[in-house]
């Protein structure tokens, strides 16, 4: 079958996605904050990970800016929370990287 083409924007912003995740730590806050029902001060991350606040905020920056995380301020704080929407999108572009899936969705057929 031959390669479906993805346009160079969609190509960027999932190899974004893909470095954002690069990197354990980031991986072990999105873990964290995806149990979460409500968003999560930076403080208490800090504390879950055992990691200065300069270091987690880094990575929270990072995942904020992917889009992988929303934030908000509440008072002097900034809470964290997983985006909705990469529980939907990331998984899909994975699916289109590897194949799984064709661009507009669909499943693809086994070899």
């Amino acid at each position: 079958m031959p390669e479906a083409s993805l346009d160079r924007e969609t190509v960027e912003e999932y190899a974004r996605w893909f470095r954002a995740l690069a990197d354990p730590t980031r991986i072990r806050v999105m873990r964290f904050l995806s149990g979460r029902p409500d968003p999560v001060p930076v403080g208490e991350i800090v504390a879950h990970l055992g990691l200065n606040q300069s270091t987690v905020s880094h990575h929270l920056k990072i995942l904020h800016t992917a889009r992988f995380l929303t934030r908000r301020r509440a008072g002097a704080s900034i809470r964290y929370a997983v985006n909705p929407r990469c529980v939907t999108e990331f998984p899909s572009a994975a699916d289109i990287l590897i194949g799984a899936r064709d661009r507009c969705g669909g499943e693809r057929d086994s070899p």
